[in-house]
């Protein structure tokens, strides 16, 4: 059997199953969440020790600190994926809810009814937690799933999704409802996206080269998550030790999430005050600043170490460059730019920035009303870190990505954002002239 026939045959097994699962009641699908759940805390070790091989192997192939931190799992994280699974249980049923009611010209009585999508691929990098969020997901809204997740994973994958199909078939569901594409040939990818009639939708979860491969060549709808270069900026209005504890929250809470800090924003006219805390803090933190020639200064005036590399291995305060605004680190690294005020930053934002999450620190209200309204983001916060960008966090439940589009999903997005509409209409035997 060659590598297509193996996708398409698996794309079409869940795709029988979906036609089964549009049709479950919110009571069925519960009681699997609440079956792979128990499943995850009955089978923790042996995903913990399968992650454990997968460490070993990143490990050795000198995976990057922030991925491995992403990739790594304990009985605690297991332990909070189940979590996530029962957080879904208590979730209003996403289907069968009517958004228009009416009755037409003629007679025949018309609703708007929630319905699945049907087969959702998720395709996805290095976080094995996403295999039981993108599953528990798509049960809870009456959709099956294939998901294809990174090699780096791989092991960890493979042990969640095979725990978690069993324990969904043992409370009900049909056989396919969870899928998992097993093979690190990373062409299964490039067939999945290529299944139109099969797969109904295609969400990719990682790096910007993963989404782009994936919407460049896609044949099939795609829900596109996107990259996160976030900024924070620091009004001179802000209170600066709210300023300070929200960039270190925002920026080391962890190094290696899309909602991670990657720009810090200051006005000039209070950057000589506020930085030195803030820079020293970052720098013994592990912190490499990304700083303009104003920052630079600044930091030299109070004594910070300066370098004009980044790669050495004490943090220190480096030039920024061009590329430097546009980056996202996922890493040790934040670029630090002043601003003339509040219309630059918002400038600097919107030209920069990812659409994905956005923060100002301010008490002048006129400021922070200005930059909600006009910084375009999945996300904008006042007063407030950019961690909190997670479908958790916002009441969702477990989420499937974060969209950075401007379809129907956007941000955090879970068992709503996988549902479609369809007309439901009875008449008396009404016939059109």
């Amino acid at each position: 059997m060659t590598l297509r026939d193996e996708i398409t045959l698996l794309a079409a097994e869940a795709k029988a199953a979906s036609a089964k699962l549009a049709v479950t009641t919110a009571e069925e699908r519960n009681e699997a969440l609440a079956a792979m759940a128990a499943a995850l805390r009955e089978h923790t070790a042996e995903i913990v020790t399968a992650n454990g091989a997968d460490m070993d192997a990143a490990r050795a192939a000198g995976t990057s600190e922030a991925l491995l931190d992403r990739l790594m799992l304990d009985d605690a994280r297991v332990a909070a994926m189940a979590d996530a699974l029962d957080e879904l249980r208590e979730l209003p049923d996403p289907l069968g809810q009517v958004s228009l009611e009416s009755t037409l010209y003629n007679g025949i009585r018309l609703r708007r009814v929630s319905v699945p999508l049907g087969v959702v691929a998720m395709v996805y990098e290095a976080r094995p937690n996403v295999t039981a969020d993108a599953a528990g997901v798509c049960v809870k809204s009456g959709n099956a799933c294939v998901l294809r997740g990174g090699s780096l994973a791989a092991r960890s994958n493979e042990a969640i999704a095979d725990i978690l199909a069993a324990a969904a078939v043992s409370a009900g569901l049909p056989e396919g409802s969870i899928c998992a594409v097993t093979t690190t040939d990373r062409a299964a990818t490039d067939v999945l996206m290529e299944l139109h009639g099969l797969v109904d939708v295609l969400i990719p979860r990682g790096g910007a080269g993963l989404i782009r491969h994936c919407v460049e060549h896609a044949k099939v709808p795609v829900i596109e998550t996107g990259t996160g270069n976030c900024h924070v900026y620091v009004h001179a209005s802000a209170d600066p030790a709210m300023a300070h504890d929200i960039i270190m929250n925002a920026k080391c809470r962890r190094l290696g999430v899309c909602n991670a800090a990657e720009t810090l924003l200051v006005d000039e006219s209070a950057a000589a005050e506020m930085l030195p805390p803030i820079l020293r803090d970052l720098l013994e933190a592990g912190i490499t600043v990304h700083g303009d020639a104003t920052v630079r200064a600044i930091a030299e005036a109070a004594g910070l170490p300066l370098s004009d590399r980044s790669d050495e291995a004490a943090p220190a305060v480096v030039p920024a460059t061009e590329e430097d605004w546009a980056t996202e680190y996922l890493g040790p690294h934040l670029a630090v730019h002043a601003v003339a005020g509040s219309d630059e930053a918002i400038e600097h934002v919107n030209r920069y920035g990812t659409k994905h999450s956005e923060a100002v620190v301010a008490e002048d209200e006129a400021v922070i009303e200005a930059f909600l309204s006009q910084v375009d983001a999945a996300a904008v916060y006042a007063n407030a870190s950019t961690a909190f960008t997670d479908g958790g966090q916002f009441g969702l439940g477990a989420e499937i990505g974060i969209s950075t589009q401007k379809i129907h999903a956007r941000g955090p997005f879970a068992a709503d954002a996988l549902t479609s509409y369809k007309y439901v209409l009875r008449g008396d035997g009404q016939v059109r002239a």
